[in-house]
């Protein structure tokens, strides 16, 4: 399992001056692994090429990552007896496509959402607008029943969908933003691994 993350300056003992350590903060992640299976989920079977993420692996990546600048390094910090090359280079690939899919498929989401909500917002304008026009003196039908029916139905189904598309706009795009970042960081990050 993980034994954390840790600044590479303390890890690989090297003195740097409080600058360098400042932009070595901002761009490296160093993860300690048992082996290469912490990275993968224990209930897949599938090849490394193939196989699912951890989600402790994600989110620890994900908690690391916060505060880091894009273009960072990903170091994951492999014992040296357990090391394989030959795996090494499928695994960083398996990453890399891992993260840029998952980028991109929250990326369209957004725009999905951002486009949706736009249509969610006209359709609540259009709702209201009719209301209103049911509303005024005589409405659009002879003052009856039906015309007060109508008013009491659109106008806060108007207000409804508005609401909506303007969530969908505006909120649930927030909310996701913050996750495509993360998969932004780590599909434009350097991968290495080193032993320890």
């Amino acid at each position: 399992m993980f034994k954390g993350w840790r600044d590479h300056s303390l890890i690989m003992g090297v003195d740097k001056t409080a600058q360098d350590k400042e932009l070595l903060a901002m761009s490296e992640i160093s993860l300690i692994l048992d082996g290469y299976d912490d990275i993968f989920s224990d209930f897949d079977p599938r090849p490394y090429s193939q196989k699912s993420l951890s989600q402790d692996f994600l989110e620890e990546a994900k908690r690391a990552s916060k505060d880091k600048a894009e273009g960072l390094e990903l170091q994951l910090m492999v014992p040296k007896k357990a090391r394989d090359i030959s795996l090494e280079e499928n695994i960083k690939k398996r990453l890399r496509d891992h993260f840029k899919r998952h980028h991109d498929m929250l990326h369209n989401e957004i725009k999905n959402f951002r486009n949706h909500g736009f249509v969610f917002l006209l359709a609540g304008i259009a709702m209201m607008t009719l209301a209103y026009f049911f509303s005024v003196d005589g409405g659009l039908l002879a003052p009856n029943m039906l015309n007060n029916l109508l008013f009491i139905i659109l106008e806060p189904a108007g207000w409804f969908t508005a609401y909506t598309g303007l969530e969908r706009i505006f909120n649930i795009p927030a909310q996701k933003t913050e996750e495509a970042g993360f998969y932004g960081k780590m599909a434009s990050s350097h991968i290495t691994f080193k032993g320890y």
